[in-house]
């Protein structure tokens, strides 16, 4: 005997219209007012960052000139008619320069061991970016109380001890440019590591197994395939740790920046004048703080310039770069 199931048919419940374009102008409703939301935030950036470079403008350009650019402080550093930055403009140069030599190459060995070398669940690896984050994280005075102990007294010091036993006066165990260049490099660091992996992890991995399928080993791959096209990004991480450091007072306030000097440092174990370091010295030491007002934003105005100027040229140098492996392609 044959039994056949029973077929249920279901049939959906009526949708209500109304209920359908209530919910949809909900959705467009909140899609709008997160959008304005975000606009907001972000025009809010651009004018309060306009307010500041228009109050600087504003109360430095008057002062600003080619003599105070281009001459140094010889009698009163706090007289309007007889101020310049000249020496301060070499010294933070100078010491961004060596900073930069200093960070890169080992801000990016680090980065290519994280991501070519090392295994992500090795107790050494979360130990190294644990210690790269918590870098990141400690304030700047820090950093110039860790320069000062460990840089100065401790290498410097022992240098001395080594190189120098039969002079009294100190010559590497002192501030100094190259001191405060070191410490500026260990500050800015974990930018370099961090933007360093991200753009190794940005190459498609089939170029490495590519190039390691063709017989090249795993060095050469690095060398020929990979850091090539990561040099748009590690050329960002060199933006981004120029910008911090440029005008940190803190790191250098004990080991290397002057409050005067009459030259110009000449050689890694001179000290140095420096434009934050500046600015800083004309708020807290002026008799007359109306009177060296001017020349204090004169001063913040041209360190703005010099940061803005030295991004821009790496800028210029990234986009050159980034046309060069365009045409390659």
């Amino acid at each position: 005997m044959d039994t056949q199931t029973p077929q249920l048919h279901f049939r959906p419940d009526p949708v209500d219209p109304d209920l359908g374009d209530l919910r949809v102008k909900s959705r467009d409703f909140a899609s709008l007012f997160f959008t304005g939301l975000t606009g907001v935030a972000t025009w809010l950036i651009i004018a309060l960052l306009a307010v500041i470079l228009g109050n600087i403008l504003y109360h430095g350009w008057d002062t600003l000139s080619w003599r105070f650019i281009t001459s140094n402080s010889d009698e009163d550093m706090f007289d309007v008619n007889r101020a310049g930055v000249l020496p301060m403009i070499v010294g933070t140069t100078a010491r961004i320069f060596l900073m930069t030599l200093f960070v890169l190459p080992i801000g990016v060995i680090t980065a290519i061991y994280l991501t070519e070398y090392a295994k992500r669940t090795t107790v050494l690896t979360r130990i190294i970016r644990g210690a790269v984050n918590n870098l990141a994280g400690v304030p700047s005075i820090v950093f110039g109380l860790f320069g000062l102990g460990f840089f100065i007294s401790f290498v410097g010091g022992s240098m001395d001890q080594f190189l120098r036993a039969e002079n009294a006066d100190p010559l590497w165990g002192k501030p100094a440019i190259l001191w405060a260049s070191l410490t500026l490099a260990v500050m800015t660091l974990p930018v370099m590591i961090v933007a360093t992996e991200e753009s190794l992890r940005a190459i498609p991995p089939g170029l490495r197994e590519g190039s390691l399928a063709l017989g090249a080993t795993k060095l050469q791959t690095i060398w020929k395939i990979v850091l090539p096209q990561a040099l748009p990004g590690i050329l960002t991480g060199g933006i981004l740790s120029v910008s911090r450091a440029a005008g940190e007072v803190a790191p250098i306030l004990f080991t290397g920046a002057a409050y005067y000097m009459s030259g110009y440092p000449r050689a890694l174990t001179d000290q140095f004048m420096d434009l934050g370091y500046h600015v800083y010295i004309l708020s807290t030491q002026s008799p007359n703080i109306e009177q060296t007002r001017p020349i204090l934003y004169s001063t913040v105005l041209v360190l703005l310039l010099l940061t803005f100027t030295l991004n821009f040229v790496a800028i210029l140098i990234r986009a050159r770069m980034r046309r060069q492996m365009r045409a390659l392609h």
